[in-house]
């Protein structure tokens, strides 16, 4: 059963590193023991076993190299977001007219 997840984040880089590590020991464990039997087996067995040995190797480095499997997309908060600038209305002020009299004096009221 596959195990889900709640966020699209790809594995943390230190689990990812320690899973491959782990592909490579085993891997690497399997040569060592192909190379101890070539001690004891005969016929077309020490054939197979000459070839785990020599090619385990290189399989072991392929394996340790292709990592986990990216999640896809990922969103990254506070991203860039490019915004384009928007001119700012401008409206004509309406001229007052204040026809050379002061609007707070009243008319017909002499200084």
């Amino acid at each position: 059963m596959k195990n889900s997840s709640i966020t699209s984040l790809p594995m943390a880089p230190a689990d990812d590193r320690r899973a491959r590590m782990l592909k490579y020991t085993l891997a690497m464990s399997i040569r060592m023991v192909c190379i101890v039997l070539l001690l004891f087996v005969q016929g077309w067995w020490l054939f197979v076993v000459a070839v785990g040995a020599i090619a385990l190797p290189y399989l072991a480095v392929v394996l340790a190299n292709v990592g986990a499997r990216p999640a896809g997309h990922v969103e990254r908060p506070g991203g860039v977001v490019a915004v384009r600038a928007q001119p700012v209305p401008t409206q004509a002020m309406p001229a007052r007219d204040t026809g050379g009299t002061d609007p707070r004096s009243s008319s017909g009221s002499a200084a």
